[in-house]
């Protein structure tokens, strides 16, 4: 044990803890922004097709991206068990963790791709699609589903390298498998050579074929960083899976709230749905920034609590909080600065007279989005699950109530949309700094600093 306090004493964290956060957090962010820009490749590529197409790729991309959303559970897990096993020099605890996430998720990836495959018919129907939009739609989803187990591989294998803070690897493979679906989305949609036009079917083979190359690179680096372990524990599957519970319960709520402000935004009109969107997708994007502050103080947290350093553990919140709201004060004056450009490039004449107020919203929203994301992150690291499930659901319950109470036929309202997004988020940030300080209930940090004291004595 006092090799491990050692190892940590030597972290570079602690001799240079912004440069360490920079080094981290930059990798994640540009393979975090590679995935939505080869999904606009995808829809250029497929836009050429024609509307029916277009609609169908749609219709295929919205139902999947819920149904690999369900898998973010074992990322995160693996993510924190990797890093706290990790700050124990516990090896074999991080194969176990490891084998034991890539069991599960095959399991699960088999089992719900093969009930999805058999409805996938009626998944593309539930989303509104018919006759020929249908039909495709149909294809799209069976073809990538049979990439299903392979997203589980990489989704997995990225929560371990980024447990062992190996942000490079992680960003080399998601490059890896957007460029190849890229490639193959040109061979496969057009057709070239002796390889036939397949249209929107192609850009589901391209997809899925792309996920299984990054899922044999993944697990020859798995295999050479970590290892597999079949000496695996009953007892930690059933942990495993009550942490999915719980993280499946949280973005659920999440994914309520995201949904009904859209539906009440739609209910306003044309105009307020447009500004909706636009303003949503913005919001979105910037939001990865901090997510990659999250997911680096994650890791770190993970670490120095597997260490037993928890006093460590605290610096780190506090430096990569005092990141992501600079973060977010930053992207508070890019979008406002960029409100003309945004106006002009991407909102209709009849949405723009709604769309001011509620941007201008958004943007000084940014700095509390960004406090609420990086908690989120912090308090992964430290495993504090049924916390993060609870606070989610009463801001999700004061969103919903908001939305409902102001709920509006008329354009003019839709601003108090985005009051009540910030209302949201608010209570999040809200609870996720008081878990911090003062550390309300069981807080793990609250716990740090009586441990911190009673060594002093």
């Amino acid at each position: 044990m006092n090799e491990v306090k050692l190892e940590s004493e030597r972290h570079p964290f602690l001799r240079r803890p912004n440069r360490t956060i920079v080094y981290l957090s930059l990798p994640i962010l540009l393979s975090l922004i590679a995935e939505p820009l080869t999904g606009l490749v995808d829809t250029a590529f497929v836009a050429r097709l024609g509307a029916v197409p277009l609609a169908a790729l749609g219709v295929g991309t919205g139902a999947l991206s819920a149904v690999f959303w369900i898998f973010n559970f074992l990322a995160i897990a693996t993510q924190t068990e990797v890093a706290q096993t990790y700050g124990r020099g516990d090896q074999t605890g991080t194969r176990q963790a490891l084998s034991l996430a890539l069991l599960i998720g095959a399991a699960i990836s088999l089992l719900l791709g093969g009930l999805l495959y058999a409805g996938a018919s009626v998944m593309a129907a539930a989303l509104g699609a018919e006759g020929a939009v249908h039909d495709l739609a149909t294809e799209y989803i069976r073809l990538r589903l049979l990439g299903a187990p392979a997203v589980i591989v990489v989704i997995v294998g990225f929560g371990a390298l980024r447990g062992l803070q190996d942000m490079k690897t992680p960003l080399w493979i998601a490059l890896g498998i957007n460029l190849a679906n890229i490639l193959l989305d040109y061979i496969f949609i057009f057709g070239w050579g002796a390889f036939p036009p397949l249209g929107v079917a192609g850009a589901g083979l391209a997809s899925s074929a792309g996920q299984w190359l990054g899922a044999i690179w993944m697990l020859r680096e798995l295999q050479r960083r970590i290892g597999l372990s079949r000496d695996l524990s009953l007892r930690d599957g059933i942990k495993l899976m009550r942490v999915g519970r719980d993280l499946f319960i949280r973005s659920a709520s999440l994914t309520i709230f995201v949904l009904f402000a859209t539906r009440v935004a739609t209910q306003m009109g044309a105009e307020a749905g447009a500004a909706h969107q636009v303003i949503r997708q913005v919001w979105f994007f910037t939001a990865l920034v901090t997510e990659a502050l999250a997911t680096t103080a994650q890791s770190l947290v993970g670490y120095f609590f597997g260490s037993g350093r928890l006093e460590y553990a605290r610096r780190v919140a506090i430096a990569t909080t005092c990141w992501s709201l600079a973060t977010g004060f930053g992207m508070l004056v890019i979008m406002l600065a960029a409100t003309p450009v945004v106006l002009g490039a991407f909102v209709p004449d009849a949405a723009a007279a709604v769309f001011y107020a509620a941007w201008v919203i958004a943007s000084l929203s940014q700095p509390l989005n960004a406090l609420a994301f990086v908690t989120d992150g912090i308090h992964w690291g430290a495993s504090d699950y049924r916390f993060l499930r609870n606070a989610m659901m009463m801001a999700t319950a004061v969103g919903l109530l908001g939305l409902q109470l102001m709920a509006s036929d008329r354009a003019e309202a839709f601003s108090g949309v985005w009051l009540v997004t910030v209302v949201w988020i608010g209570v999040r940030a809200f609870w996720g700094v008081a878990r911090l300080y003062p550390g309300i209930g069981d807080s793990p940090f609250r716990a740090s600093r009586q441990r911190a004291s009673t060594a002093t004595r």
